[in-house]
């Protein structure tokens, strides 16, 4: 019997094939006295400066869009002087090269974990850097992914940017990491390549290279030892997965058509290379705008970046969410004071009462935008918890001409009062990752609490049955666009609740439009009733899938 392992499901699909797990980090050798520190110095400066031009030359190759921005930034960080002034402190001190940049991605590493949030998540990068770094210090291959000759499950204890940026998708069937979160690397850019992905599976660490696996990414389960007979029925699934992928086409329907529109979760304009595929942007994540600034873009700045999207959707939905800063997204130039909890504190909307000049310059320029495009401008705040917050938000946007105004519901307050905040909003949107973070108390990035976070959690269910009842009771459209919405059994679990639209990363839209053509509504409806009656979230999955036979 094969035994089965456990993590977080961030990328959907199955997957089955051979395991080959990354290479380790360089194990550093026995430090010893430095006899010239000026050529430990100069060892140490070209080891960096070697990393920073071979992320820079993998960003240039990357035909990813994100891939691309998290290589160019990972390659800052190697080259920042900051980080060549530490290892030459170390150097002084004592230390060879090796070890000096050892000590130096340490001290930085740390530092980006104090200040947490998004800067936390970047401590990975120092992870790769330091790596890299040693290895050519001690003349050894830059570490990198394996390379069997044939398809293969990729395990690692992280992924890396430089790692998951050229990966090739014919090769590497599924990722399988023993750390990681839904926001992690790994996870974006699995999804984004389409590669089914588990993450934070702590038991990955016991599989040999070799082993036959199937991977879940909807599950997040992992079966190692399977048969090949097992192996090659989860290959037949898969093929025919892709070949539904290829041959839909066109808007959201179930089987009845009753309509569910499809749309695209994007940073910018450079997501957008396949928007025909989609019926218009459910999220504009307008923050990576003003991520790694000193100062906020500028009007000008903005109104380009936002006419770019809006340009390149005429006649579609376009739904555009203002700065969504604070807790796991800080940016340094609103200057916001330290906060003991911070995912509580001063963020998404809230940035306004301190700052309110930042989101006054930022609806100007969406409304300037809009004005020069064709596309159906919808605008949304974050992290709305109250009617009054909601009402204000709504009347500043339409001051400036924005007609749709919608807010986000990412915390219960705002889901337990979703038909009061429709009287003064035109829509509503669901975050199913921070709605379920705050529901269940459970940090999002926490792999230890991946139960928690899984948005089967009926709990999470009932409160967007709530929001989308109350939508109906309005007549105004509610949709989701956490990552509950890329999930293509759920997405039939949410068009039975009610839910008029969804939005995901683009290689989740075919799959979604598939499950979604070959359920009626009836059934999608019996699945949601099923699912909020279970006891827990593999409960509820098992009994959607039941209902849809």
């Amino acid at each position: 019997m094969p035994e089965a392992v456990h993590g977080l499901g961030v990328s959907p699909g199955r997957a089955a094939g051979p395991a080959y797990r990354m290479a380790g980090p360089p194990v550093l050798p026995p430090a010893g006295p430095v006899a010239d520190p000026a050529r430990e110095s100069a060892l140490a400066a070209q080891a960096l400066r070697d990393v920073a031009e071979h992320l820079e030359r993998h960003a240039a190759r990357a035909s990813n869009p994100q891939a691309r921005e998290i290589l160019e930034a990972q390659s800052l960080i190697a080259a920042d002087p900051a980080l060549l002034e530490s290892a030459e402190e170390g150097i002084a001190a004592g230390l060879g090269a090796a070890h000096a940049l050892d000590a130096a991605c340490a001290r930085h590493r740390e530092a980006l974990l104090a200040a947490g949030g998004y800067f936390a998540d970047r401590a990975g990068d120092l992870d790769d850097i330091r790596n890299r770094a040693v290895a050519a210090v001690l003349g050894l291959p830059m570490p990198g992914v394996p390379d069997p000759g044939h398809p293969y499950i990729l395990i690692a204890d992280d992924l890396a940017p430089a790692d998951t940026a050229g990966l090739d998708p014919a090769t590497v069937l599924a990722l399988v990491t023993e750390k990681g979160g839904p926001t992690s690397h790994t996870a974006i850019l699995a999804r984004t390549l389409g590669l089914p992905a588990v993450v934070a599976c702590r038991d990955a660490a016991g599989i040999d290279d070799g082993t036959l696996l199937g991977v879940d990414g909807n599950t997040g389960y992992v079966e190692v030892g399977i048969a090949e007979d097992v192996a090659a029925a989860i290959r037949l699934e898969a093929a025919a997965r892709r070949e539904r992928r290829a041959a839909g086409h066109g808007p959201g329907r179930t089987a009845d058509g009753h309509p569910v529109a499809l749309l695209l979760n994007i940073g910018s304009a450079h997501d957008l290379r396949a928007p025909e595929d989609a019926e218009g942007v459910g999220l504009f994540r307008t923050e990576f705008l003003f991520l790694d600034r000193r100062d906020a873009p500028s009007f000008e700045e903005q109104v380009a970046a936002y006419t770019a999207v809006l340009r390149a959707l005429p006649g579609r939905r376009v739904v555009i969410r203002t700065l969504d800063a604070g807790s796991d997204k800080p940016l340094p130039f609103l200057r916001l004071p330290g906060e003991a909890n911070p995912a509580l504190g001063v963020r998404g909307l809230r940035t306004s009462r301190v700052r309110p000049e930042i989101l006054d310059t930022q609806l100007d320029a969406l409304a300037e935008a809009a004005r020069g495009s064709d596309a159906e401008t919808w605008v949304m705040a974050p992290m709305v918890s109250t009617v009054a917050e909601a009402a204000a938000f709504a009347r500043r946007a339409r001051e400036r001409g924005l007609r749709h105004v919608g807010a986000m519901v990412e915390v219960p307050a705002a889901a337990l009062h979703a038909r009061r905040l429709l009287e003064v909003v035109d829509f509503l949107s669901i975050g199913t990752n921070d709605l379920g973070q705050y529901a269940f108390a459970a940090d999002r990035q926490h792999g230890e609490l991946a139960d928690l976070l899984d948005p089967w959690q009926p709990g999470l269910l009932q409160l967007i049955a709530m929001c989308a009842e109350a939508g109906r009771e309005a007549s105004k459209p509610v949709g989701v666009c956490g990552e509950a919405a890329a999930d293509p059994l759920l997405a039939t679990v949410l068009a039975g609740l009610g839910v008029r639209s969804l939005s995901m990363a683009a290689p989740a839209v075919p799959d979604v439009r598939d499950a979604l053509a070959r359920r009626s509504l009836a059934e999608c409806e019996a699945g949601a009733r099923r699912a909020l009656a279970a006891e827990g979230p593999a409960e509820a999955r098992a009994a959607a899938g039941d209902a849809a036979g």
